[in-house]
Parts: C-alpha cells; structure tokens; sequence
C-alpha cells in the first residue's frame, strides 16, 4: 500500500496540543502505511504550558511521528495574549511551505496527502493549495459549536447585514441546529462578547468552508443532533473521531501519588473536584466565596488552584480548618481523579476536553464556564442532556461577566451535584458506555476515522 504522510499543524495552546497529538498517535498507530510530522509554533512569549509542551511532545515521538519547531517570527506589537493567534498563524505560512518543500524533496519520502489543521491555524489552508493537497480541520471543541458559528455566520452574512447587536437582539432564545431546547440569549452574548471577537469567529467559519471535512473530538452518539444537521448541509463532511483523551499526560510523581493516597481513604463517590483549566485562575475575592461554599457545603473535595502557592489565596485558617474534608492542591491529575471510585462530582469550567473525561469516567459536573465556547457546554451538559446541575450558564472571565458567584450559590450547587438525582446518575452512565463502545472496533468513531483515511485515499488517488 502506498505510503502517506500527513503534516499537522496544532495550536500551541496545551489543550488543543495534547488532543492533536493523541489523534496523530492514534493514526499512525491504526495505519502502519501512514507517517505524520507534527509542526510545533512557538508562542513568542514566555508560558507557563512551554515545558509540558516539550516534555508532551518528547513522550509521543516515534519513526512514524516526528516534530518540527519552526522558527519563531516576530509578532507586531499591539498583540498581547488574547490577540496573538491570527498574526501568530499568518506569521508561520511561508516557513511551514519551506518546511513542507524540504520534506517532500527528501530521498524516498511518502506521499503528501494533506494537511490536518487546528480549527485556529485554518489560514494554513493556503499553504496546502500550493502543494495541492487537502485541507481537513482537527476541531478540538464540540460540533454543536461548530454548527452554532455556521449557523450565526449565516445569520451574520445574509440576514443582519453585518450587525451582530441587531442579531443578538433580535430575539431572546436561539435555536440551534441539532438541540432541542433553544439556548437563552445570555449564552450566546457572553461568547460573542466584542466586535473584534466576533469578526475573527466569522472570518474562521468562512475559511472552515474552504476545507475538505472535520475531524471533531466528539461521538456521535453525545452529539447526534448536530452531526446528523451537517450530514444534510453543503459543508464539508463531519467525521466525530472521539472522544480522544489525554492518556499520556505527565504527572509529577510525588503529588500524584499523594492525591492517590488521599483519595483511596475516602467513601465511594464521596468526593468532589473542582478544577478550572490551565486559565482558570479567581481573584481572591471570588476564591474566597469557593472556600465558604465548601467549608459551609461539608463534601469532601480536592480543589485545584492555579495560584502558587494555592494557599497564598485562600482565607486564613481555611486549609487548617478543612484538613479532615479535603485537599488544596496546585496541579491536579484530573483525569486519573476522574477515574477515581472516590469522586462522585465535578465542578469544572466546561472545556471540551474536560467534558469529555467526566462523560468517559461517568462523573456527573457542576457548570461554570469562563470563555471561549465553555458557556455552550455548560448548556450542553446541564439542559440539553441532563446530566450535571448548573452553577451558572454565562459566567465569563471576559466580556459581558455575570458577575462574582456568591457562597450560597456555589454551595447550592455543589449540594445538588453530590446528591444527584437517579435520572442524572443513569444520563451519566449511558455516556460513559456509549463514549467507550464508540472508539472500540466497529464503534462510531473507529469507524468515522476509517473514512476519513478512506477520504484522504481517494483524494490522492483522484489529483
């Protein structure tokens, strides 16, 4: 069988970096024919994610898995974190086509079959056409975004002439495809928070249209109701290819172990995580209502705090006071907590990737989003399928924020979380079967990455 090699190019964000890198491991290990080089961007800056991204990438290398650090360019100045991405993507065209031009050159090369691409590095779409290869998105959140900027772009383009306000304001509920309840207005206006945000999210979508198909980290049965929305829309074909979940994550060994330790001395589903992301960070203020919420709450729980060190935010006396319920903790490994007979809960921030797990690991959530799309999965979760409780719905650390969540809220929540209803507990353990049975063989999503080999074969075999 013919050789192939794909180039993928991933966000440098750790999220999206670790759930590429798990799909490439994922190809080249089902399809001993293919090889795929991975370009690693700098982020011009320093990180906090930097080493781990190095460390990730060193434990997935292999002869048919390689990397590639392009060179870093220089970024103009009135960039800052949140605006770098489109000028960091630009910036790295004309070195991934000079990068691309040596390999394939190479003495016995494989044959170039296309680009897989973050859903933010869609510019690079234009370095693929000039080798004449395709294009395929790796989309690291949910389809049910995908079709929700599809379906505002629409809107956008054609119906508000341009005027997101006017749209926004047009009514007070939003239907969108695949859902059966429509999502309140606030959702939608805590994602889409700003002109400059919301012309980059448009400007993406018309470039996603560009594209030869979607690899999604989702399955289709969490997300029949978009999916089968794509299957009859002129957009390029849907492949859910999910769930992929960070099994290689590094761990430093001796909290590991020490979080481990605590967690098998406690009750079965007695304890209840609260973890917010690589960006979710609280003023003190906001940390402080957390604290009351669980000393008040009296759940055990481990609570992870991106502060260092995480006691320096906490209110005097709190870790003392609360030493027999539970754990502060910096880092957290959150999916072997997940995975854990112990924890019956999760408070998260609802990133994909954190969905995800919780789904995989049947561990109902607590929602509080804090951007991006994480507003949307917390609808998702919470209304659409019924299985976690609400915090809040349109949180947001940017934008138009709710506000500051209160003790009492918090503690509600939690409460009603831990306790959990029977029909939760049951949606919750359905998504756990169906999220596993997907990716065995013969599964939805085994047999969705077969197509889309299938599909970069008959690519190849029709240029």
């Amino acid at each position: 069988m013919k050789k192939l090699e794909l180039i993928f190019i991933p966000t440098p964000i750790i999220g999206h970096l670790t759930s590429a890198l798990q799909l490439a491991h994922l190809l080249v290990t089902r399809h001993p024919f293919l090889s795929i080089t991975i370009f690693i961007i700098k982020i011009p800056f320093p990180t906090r994610s930097a080493d781990q991204i190095q460390s990730l990438c060193s434990s997935y290398a292999n002869h048919r898995l390689r990397f590639f650090t392009l060179p870093e360019q220089p970024i103009p100045g009135n960039t800052n974190k949140t605006t770098i991405l489109k000028p960091l993507v630009e910036s790295q065209k004309q070195n991934v086509a000079d990068a691309v031009a040596n390999l394939i050159a190479a003495p016995d090369s494989p044959t170039l079959a296309g680009f897989v691409v973050d859903m933010f590095c869609i510019p690079m779409l234009d370095v693929a056409k000039q080798f004449s290869v395709p294009t395929f998105v790796f989309y690291t959140s949910s389809a049910s975004f995908l079709a929700l900027l599809f379906h505002l772009q629409e809107l956008y383009d054609y119906e508000f002439n341009h005027d997101m306000d006017q749209l926004l304001n047009s009514v007070t509920e939003f239907a969108l495809p695949g859902f059966k309840n429509p999502i309140p207005r606030k959702v939608i206006s805590t994602i889409f928070y700003d002109k400059e945000t919301i012309e980059w999210a448009h400007n993406l979508t018309r470039k996603f249209r560009e594209a030869s198909g979607f690899l999604v980290n989702t399955f289709s049965e969490l997300e029949s109701g978009a999916i089968n929305w794509f299957a009859n829309q002129n957009l390029p074909p849907v492949y859910a290819v999910g769930p992929i979940l960070n099994v290689k994550e590094k761990n430093p060994q001796i909290e590991r172990d020490e979080i481990l330790k605590w967690l098998d001395e406690q009750p079965p589903s007695s304890v209840v995580l609260l973890c917010f992301g690589s960006m979710g960070i609280f003023n003190e203020s906001q940390t402080k209502e957390i604290a009351d919420a669980l000393e008040r709450s009296g759940v055990r729980f481990i609570w992870s705090i991106r502060q260092v060190p995480p006691e320096s935010v906490l209110p005097e006396g709190f870790v003392d006071r609360t030493s027999g319920m539970g754990k502060v903790v910096g880092w957290a490994p959150q999916m072997e907590i997940l995975e854990h007979p112990a924890t019956g809960g999760f408070v998260s921030h609802c990133g994909w990737n954190s969905v995800l797990e919780s789904l995989w690991n049947g561990v109902a959530g607590a929602t509080w989003p804090m951007y991006a799309e994480q507003q949307l999965n917390a609808f998702h979760m919470a209304v659409e399928l019924g299985v976690g409780v609400e915090v809040s719905l349109d949180y947001s650390m940017v934008g138009a924020a709710e506000g500051e969540l209160r003790a009492d809220k918090i503690e509600a929540g939690i409460r009603k979380l831990m306790e959990g209803s029977e029909e939760m507990k049951k949606g919750v353990m359905v998504k756990s079967e169906e999220s596993k049975k997907a990716t065995m063989e013969d599964g939805s999503s085994f047999n969705d990455l077969n197509r889309f080999i299938d599909h970069v074969f008959h690519k190849i075999n029709t240029c």
